[in-house]
């Protein structure tokens, strides 16, 4: 008997419906398919290793034809997973998966699952995801579970060998691709959307221009940039200065009074250490010398001996006053320069609130700055710091920091520290750089080679 047009269509229909509601099922069982090949390659060939070099004793030509297998069966998984997700969001979704499979379940009883119930469907299917994520999980890092998102997030896949030099620039270059090195598969997978992120983004942009709140938003989010430069900028301040203000002030009127009652109660000596002590004997040496010059070119009268020896002798005392205060302002500075620290970690542990608000406001003049600028500044800073010229600088910070905390000159350690500390601070630098910038400004560590160089 014929059947009608109308019949026929309807027949068309209706198998085109039951086709695409089998898309989620057909999907998962060609990946599952994919991922029993590759667990047979490895257990026939490889031991049940992972498809390397380092698992088979095979030539070249052989092991570059077991990657190419397994860059084709890794394709299909990765595109079945991606259909496989992608069409089950359509779909109405069966039961929820709600534990793991039973013991002894095995999926070799697959049947297409259609006359299954719910719970032995959902059951298989979770049998076949977990096997597909341990038998990728051998060769993608950071490899997401298949129970929850997609294995892959693009199907734009990419297998390289040893052997593939010959590929196009724009495939070596592609951020959702897969590379074997020796057998060893890398992947960086970015989720995969519909459209182009950019398109989305500007049409993103456009809805929040077109929303009549918008300009609330944007004089919201202006008066909170504000308020956190505003909170930032006050908290710098009492960082500097709160330490500042707390060292003058105890070293004044708490420490100095102190230090000085028992320097002059003990008796205490007049140089603190030995480079004070030749220091000033080289300055009265300098004066006596001075007076015997000017004796000679006729600037000063003539001076006898007692006289001569008598300013030579007002010279030490001042000397001694001098070099006196001095060793007493070098144990003022200590204790004072302790006191400050405690008030600036005490700003700290008090105040992390405002932290977090100085914290992101660094983060948005950094990262708003222009690659040029970006790399101005890190090459201003490693040439001051860890450059050619660098040990001079650091030479004189210690000498400094030696003289004021009243401690001897070590020269032996001075140079230490110089060979050492600028090394590591260079290292860390170039960690820095490598590590952090490399990932979130790239564009700014490649400015900052070519102008490096």
């Amino acid at each position: 008997m014929n059947t009608s047009p109308w019949n026929r269509i309807v027949k068309y229909l209706y198998s085109a419906n039951q086709w695409y509601r089998e898309t989620p099922d057909r999907a998962l069982e060609q990946a599952y398919d994919a991922a029993l090949a590759i667990k047979a390659i490895e257990d026939e060939h490889f031991g049940g290793q992972r498809i390397s070099a380092r698992s088979g004793d095979y030539g070249h030509s052989t092991l570059s034809y077991f990657k190419s297998e397994l860059q084709k069966y890794l394709k299909v998984i990765q595109t079945r997973m991606v259909e496989f997700n992608a069409s089950r969001s359509f779909l109405e979704l069966p039961e929820r998966v709600g534990a793991k499979p039973k013991a002894g379940y095995s999926a070799d009883r697959h049947q297409h699952g259609l006359h299954l119930d719910n719970k032995d469907r959902a059951s298989l299917i979770f049998e076949k995801l977990e096997f597909i994520d341990k038998v990728i999980d051998k060769y993608i890092n950071n490899s997401k579970s298949t129970a929850i998102v997609p294995v892959v997030s693009s199907v734009n896949v990419q297998v390289k060998s040893t052997n593939s030099s010959s590929q196009p620039e724009a495939n070596k270059g592609s951020a959702n691709s897969v590379q074997i090195h020796d057998g060893e598969v890398d992947t960086n997978f970015e989720e995969v959307n519909l459209l182009p992120r950019s398109l989305l983004g500007t049409l993103n942009r456009i809805t929040k221009e077109l929303d009549p709140e918008a300009e609330k938003e944007v004089v919201k989010n202006f008066r909170n940039s504000k308020v956190k430069t505003v909170i930032s900028m006050r908290f710098i301040l009492l960082l500097i200065l709160v330490p500042l203000l707390a060292n003058q002030i105890s070293k004044n009127f708490i420490v100095g009074p102190v230090v000085d009652y028992f320097r002059v109660k003990q008796n205490a000596p007049v140089f603190i250490n030995v480079n004070l002590e030749e220091e000033a004997f080289r300055e009265l040496e300098r004066f006596e010398h001075h007076l015997n010059f000017e004796r000679l070119i006729g600037a000063a009268p003539p001076l006898s001996v007692e006289e001569t020896e008598k300013k030579i002798a007002e010279k030490a005392v001042e000397l001694a006053e001098e070099y006196r205060s001095e060793s007493g302002g070098a144990i003022k500075n200590i204790f004072a320069d302790l006191i400050s620290c405690m008030v600036f970690a005490a700003i700290i542990v008090t105040n992390k609130k405002e932290i977090e608000i100085l914290k992101s406001f660094m983060d948005d003049v950094v990262y708003g700055l222009s690659d040029s600028a970006k790399a101005f500044v890190i090459i201003l800073f490693t040439d001051v710091f860890v450059g050619f010229h660098s040990p001079h600088g650091w030479e004189v910070v210690l000498e400094g920091v030696s003289r004021h905390l009243g401690l001897p000159e070590n020269r032996q350690f001075i140079f230490l520290f110089i060979a050492t500390f600028p090394v590591i601070l260079d290292t860390v630098f170039k960690y820095w750089i490598f590590r952090y910038l490399n990932r979130s400004s790239p564009s700014a560590v490649a400015t900052y080679k070519n102008m490096n160089e």
